[in-house]
């Protein structure tokens, strides 16, 4: 096979599996009140079909690059590949809400080792004068698959059954994993000790924390299995901070949080997905439960917002070359939560379509502005030879800011609100969605905070260094 073939079906064997696990991020959203008549599930359960596949992705995103790096990033993707789509035919055939979030867990895991692999052997394989438009095509495709998720999710609802969604990944799976065992070439990283301990108190972590917001306003927040969920959660990640501190090999280093430009950076992504992924699942039942809009009527209603960086991050990333990538960040940060408190201020019931058509354009932009440069912004901040890491890092809490705006949102909005009448729902709606705004508009203020090129210059890392901890 020549170079150049290789190059080839190494582009579209890494695309095609990154925009599939990727997809899964936002498609389940548009089908998530049939899934709640069909299997009657409660408003906690929902949250878990989002959340069980969101929060074992980000916890284990690190972890499925060390283990490329270990065993073979062509073995370990295929196997990844392998991962998802049985958790996919699982999720399908899924009788329980129950059953179908066990299978949402399943394939995070799946996605969680493709995805960090896609990047790798696609930037192994390119060649360097190529690299930076093989790279930017595998972002944008990414961001497509972000983008139309609600819409093919309310397509195949409404076309077949929610089903669909997960079943469309199986055929898929069963000719990428082979295709991509027999095509990719072999390649191992420089590092191959895993941090098995890192991992298990993250993951024990968080899954207590978000097990305590996800359930507190059924069980009671001041019940002892509450308060003991986040309590330990809260010690267990306090142990992981000291365990990375002194880790031989630690999965996330804690000392690239010295470096202000990381540590904001991905403060700004936390809160970022906060309020996008938090708003997008109440909204998006907004439509279709107070509204009576189909699966895809919503998920069309709302693409002005989440298409918008199609457009308009080509653009912002011309332009953070130019004005600094910090600057991009913290505007689009502003608009996206002006764009969520406008939201927040017009809803009702009873509400036009065009009310919201401004303020999703708006929120679009401004996810747009603030995706183009995030990457680069927090690259810069580490030694060449960490950008693996410090990319997967931001990826992880990025990936945990949507699982906690899902969790926290969803509680917000149960405490005020509900499922019954349409004013019911609305009263839960608003002030969940002006929360979402509040902590975006904080992520715009850290974004502000991150020093210019020339603090970054200063800053960054020197080689003389690398014996540091």
């Amino acid at each position: 096979m020549t170079n150049r073939s290789s190059t080839l079906w190494t582009f579209a064997i890494t695309s095609v599996a990154l925009f599939m696990v990727t997809l899964d991020n936002l498609v389940v959203t548009s089908a998530l009140p049939v899934i709640r008549r069909n299997l009657h599930a409660s408003l906690t359960q929902l949250e878990w079909t989002v959340n069980a596949y969101t929060l074992t992705f980000a916890v284990l995103l690190l972890t499925g690059a060390a283990l490329g790096d270990r065993y073979g990033r062509r073995l370990m993707f295929s196997i990844g590949i392998g991962v998802f789509t049985l958790g996919s035919a699982v999720a399908a055939m899924s009788t329980t809400a129950t059953g179908l979030d066990l299978a949402r867990s399943l394939q995070g895991v799946g996605g969680a080792i493709v995805t960090p692999l896609t990047l790798t052997l696609l930037s192994a394989a390119v060649p360097r004068e190529r690299r930076g438009l093989a790279l930017g095509a595998w972002g944008g495709i990414g961001g497509l698959a972000v983008a139309i998720g609600p819409l093919v999710g309310g397509a195949i609802v409404e076309g077949l059954s929610w089903q669909w969604i997960f079943w469309i990944n199986v055929p898929i799976g069963l000719v990428l994993a082979p295709l991509a065992f027999f095509r990719l070439r072999e390649s191992h990283g420089p590092s191959d000790r895993l941090d098995l301990a890192g991992l298990g108190l993250a993951s024990g972590g968080l899954l207590g924390i978000v097990w305590g917001l996800v359930r507190g306003n059924s069980v009671g927040w001041g019940s002892p299995e509450i308060v003991g969920s986040l309590a330990a959660g809260v010690v267990v990640l306090a142990l992981f901070v000291l365990w990375e501190l002194r880790a031989p090999a630690p999965m996330l280093p804690m000392r690239f949080f010295r470096n202000r430009t990381f540590a904001l950076t991905n403060v700004s992504s936390l809160f970022m997905f906060f309020g996008m992924f938090g708003s997008i699942f109440l909204l998006i039942q907004f439509f279709q439960t107070v509204q009576s809009y189909s699966p895809l009527q919503a998920g069309l209603r709302i693409l002005p917002w989440t298409a918008m960086p199609i457009f308009i991050a080509p653009i912002a990333g011309a332009w953070s070359d130019r004005i600094g990538g910090q600057r991009l960040m913290a505007a689009g940060l502003a608009l996206q939560a002006i764009g969520l408190a406008w939201i927040a201020t017009v809803s009702s019931p009873s509400m036009p379509y065009s009310d919201v058509v401004a303020p999703f354009f708006l929120s679009g932009i401004g996810m747009a502005l603030f995706f183009a440069p995030v990457a680069n912004v927090v690259l810069s901040s580490v030694r060449p030879e960490e950008e693996g890491q410090a990319s997967g890092a931001n990826n992880a809490i990025r990936e945990l800011g949507g699982v906690f705006g899902v969790a926290v949102l969803a509680s917000i909005f149960a405490h005020y609100g509900g499922y019954g009448a349409p004013q019911h729902f609305v009263d839960g709606l608003r002030p969940a969605v002006w929360v979402g705004a509040g902590l975006v508009g904080v992520g715009a203020l850290a974004a502000l905070a991150i020093p210019g090129r020339r603090r970054q210059a200063a800053e960054a890392p020197q080689p003389a260094l690398d014996g540091a901890r």
